[in-house]
């Protein structure tokens, strides 16, 4: 209430307290003047006055009452003015609070609100609850943030697991689609591959790949070791991360022109400490923690993956350096072989029974790891190779016992998740199981486990496995072979004009050099002055691109003429000039002299006559000894194919064998219980017995299996129909392979049962 309306109820007030006041005074001095019968008039209240003077005071009634209202009247509008103040202030207070908690509602957590006192309880709790509001948020933002970097780091890994196990068999492709995929991941702009090169004595990073702007680019680029960054990188072994790019480093190319990136990380590719690369990944937005820790884990298994990849490649050519050279060596003791054909024709006896068994081997090792489990995991089935593998005697040992003691503890989480979401729908799972055998040792396995189902319910659960626990030490083997053969051979490097670059130690002392008196020679100075001119032709050819594989003679530094096996390569540079010529040799002298003496005692058979003879009594006894050996090896080989026709017997899925007339020479228990024949009714019977006439002329498949100079479906998985013994049609599901031993074709057809659930 303001000032007027204070006014206002005090002028009311007044004006009611004399109008109670009058009316009071009127009703006085009319009960007096009838009382008394005085006349109604000034007169009679005269008189009235006169008899009793006290009536003065009560004529001043009216203006007490008046005064009093004006009194009241100023109290009560004080007091309504103060209460109307109060409930502004409250009003006010109650709008801001509504304010204030209405941006909260609505996620404005940065709103402010201002304490009307040291004591508003109710203003410090709404800031406390504001505060604590935006920790909340705030940590929630934090928590889906590293939900969503992990979800990112696991599934990146996943993805280039799958690109690694894919392709590992070319490098170049391996490395495209690595750099390829990473910037696409990343959603980097520009990035490159650079592989280490090693083979020679100047170790460089050569560009195998780089991708930009979601197209291939195809660049040639070759950077020394310990060069820039990239060189840097590799000496240092760690990542390098820059945010401020060197001018004129890198650019990052698009339709808009040139721009320096902003952000760039160079990765090491490291596997035990050996560096076998580079990733270099440039981007205009800054890369963070997450991703560059997720760059180097994929380095790792890169640089693991290449590993393997160059330790094969090195692997073959070696073995295909061998087998030429070996070659040769045959064609240079032409002439003694001639003196020990019953020796050859034993060896040749020996590689054909060598290459059956290998051939054999080769279907041995197609054989896998099997073992089956209730949903549960339970084992009900598991067979030689699983037993044997995971070091128990019998079925006795494993039947009945859970797969989870299978498995390390370690890995027990890991494994758990993957049972679970078989048995609850996935259909199966392939990858690298690590299994824990009853010695507790380690075998690793490259594993599919498939789910089979009934009525929609999993009713077991198929385990099938390949041990790959030998890959590492095979991979530790083929570099210690691959030593091996680098110090049993020569190896020097020279210019195309023949001056030395570099040479091993085996070089400088079977020619009686020093590093020091080599590097002033020339090839040509290694030779003999009357084949110069024949080498410099042999030397012209090499440069232009045809290698050279033979015999060469050169002089040591003491003058001594030796004979050597020799192979020269052109090294060729970016622009296809020749860089540098390879030189690869093995010392034959001894093999020479005894060739030249071998051609010297030819014209003294008479003189050596005892000699061969006693030679021969010792080519009997080696003879007989290779025959034993190469028994126990037949045996061998025989053990093994039992093994495999027993494997092959408790198959589930029907099997069957035949020759290249048509005769059938394997029917397992699986084919017994399809076509309704016994096995002795149908070995050596024509195939055509297992199939009706009409469905031979009408099914190519069929017609070409069964007759015997057509050529086969090989590898190829086709719905055909077979007729039971009662004489009805059966579809099935028939996938043929084919093996030739020598001149002998046999062909093996897999039947399944196409009204069988397969998942």
């Amino acid at each position: 209430m303001n000032k007027l309306d204070s006014a206002n109820l005090s002028k009311h007030l007044s004006f009611y307290g004399s109008i109670i006041g009058l009316s009071i005074l009127s009703a006085g001095y009319f009960w007096g003047l009838i009382h008394y019968s005085y006349p109604f008039s000034f007169e009679g209240i005269g008189m009235l006055h006169k008899q009793f003077p006290a009536l003065l005071v009560f004529d001043l009634i009216p203006v007490v009452l008046m005064f009093w209202g004006v009194s009241l009247g100023r109290k009560l509008g004080g007091y309504l003015e103060n209460t109307y103040s109060l409930l502004n202030k409250e009003t006010e207070q109650s709008q801001k609070i509504w304010t204030f908690t209405n941006n909260l509602i609505n996620d404005h957590l940065d709103a402010d609100y201002e304490l009307q006192s040291e004591n508003d309880k109710l203003g410090k709790s709404l800031i406390n609850l504001r505060d604590n509001l935006k920790n909340n948020k705030l940590t929630e933002n934090k928590r889906r943030q590293e939900d969503e970097q992990r979800n990112w780091v696991a599934e990146g890994l996943a993805k280039f697991s799958e690109i690694l196990r894919q392709n590992n068999d070319d490098v170049k492709e391996l490395s495209f689609n690595i750099i390829s995929n990473l910037v696409k991941y990343m959603q980097a702009n520009q990035g490159g591959f650079f592989i280490l090169n090693d083979d020679g004595t100047e170790k460089h990073f050569e560009m195998t790949a780089c991708y930009a702007y979601d197209r291939k680019k195809f660049a040639d680029r070759r950077v020394e070791w310990g060069d820039g960054l990239i060189g840097t990188c590799a000496l240092e072994k760690k990542t390098i991360h820059l945010t401020n790019i060197p001018e004129n480093y890198v650019h990052i190319t698009s339709g808009l022109g040139k721009s320096t990136p902003s952000s760039l990380i160079i990765v090491p590719l490291l596997i035990n400490d050996d560096i076998h690369g580079v990733l270099e990944i440039a981007s205009f937005k800054k890369f963070g923690k997450v991703e560059i820790e997720f760059v180097e884990k994929i380095a790792e298994s890169i640089a693991s993956t290449i590993s393997t990849v160059k330790i094969n490649m090195r692997t073959s050519l070696l073995l295909r350096e061998s087998q030429e050279q070996a070659e040769i060596l045959a064609t240079q003791e032409e002439q003694m072989r001639q003196n020990m054909e019953e020796l050859q024709a034993t060896q040749e006896e020996a590689a054909r029974q060598n290459e059956k068994f290998i051939t054999f081997a080769n279907s041995v090792n197609h054989t896998l790891i099997r073992a089956e489990f209730l949903p549960d995991g339970t084992l009900i089935y598991a067979n030689n190779k699983f037993i044997n593998k995971l070091g128990y005697s019998d079925n006795k040992d494993v039947d009945g016992k859970q797969i989870f003691i299978f498995i390390n503890t370690k890995d027990r989480e890991w494994f758990d998740n993957i049972w679970q979401s078989l048995i609850h729908g996935s259909e199966h799972f392939e990858g690298d199981v690590k299994l824990l055998t009853k010695q507790n040792k380690d075998l690793w396995t490259m594993a599919t486990f498939t789910c089979v189902k009934k009525n929609g319910m999993v009713e077991r659960v198929l385990f099938l496995a390949i041990d790959t626990t030998d890959q590492k030490k095979q991979s530790l083997d083929f570099e210690a072979q691959i030593e091996a053969l680098n110090r049993s051979s020569l190896k020097a490097e020279f210019t195309s004009e023949g001056d030395t670059i570099d040479c091993n130690e085996r070089f400088l002392s079977t020619m009686e050099h020093s590093m020091d008196t080599i590097s002033n020679k020339t090839i040509f100075d290694l030779m003999p002055r009357d084949e110069i001119n024949s080498f410099r032709d042999i030397w012209e050819n090499v440069i232009a691109g045809h290698s050279f594989q033979g015999q060469l003679k050169h002089v040591t530094k003491n003058g001594d003429e030796k004979w050597f096996r020799c192979t020269l390569s052109a090294v060729n540079d970016m622009y296809g000039d020749v860089n540098k010529i390879i030189y690869i040799s093995n010392e034959n002298t001894k093999e020479k002299i005894m060739e030249m003496e071998a051609q010297r005692q030819n014209n003294q058979l008479k003189i050596q006559e005892e000699q061969l003879r006693q030679a021969g009594a010792e080519l009997s006894r080696k003879l007989e000894k290779a025959k034993a050996e190469m028994e126990l090896q037949y045996k061998e080989v025989e053990k093994v194919k039992v093994r495999n026709e027993r494997t092959l017997e408790g198959a589930l899925d029907a099997i069957v064998t035949i020759n290249e007339e048509g005769r059938i020479e394997f029917f397992n228990k699986a084919a017994e219980d399809l076509w309704g024949i016994s096995r002795r009714e149908i070995l050596g019977m024509n195939i055509r017995t297992l199939f009706s006439e009409e469905n031979i002329k009408t099914d190519d498949f069929i017609s070409a299996l069964v007759t015997p100079q057509a050529e086969k479906f090989i590898g190829q998985r086709r719905e055909v129909k077979i007729t039971t013994s009662g004489g009805f049609d059966s579809p099935v599901l028939m996938l043929l392979s084919h093996a030739k031993v020598e001149d002998e074709n046999t062909y093996t057809a897999f039947i399944q049962n196409i009204e069988v659930e397969l998942f």
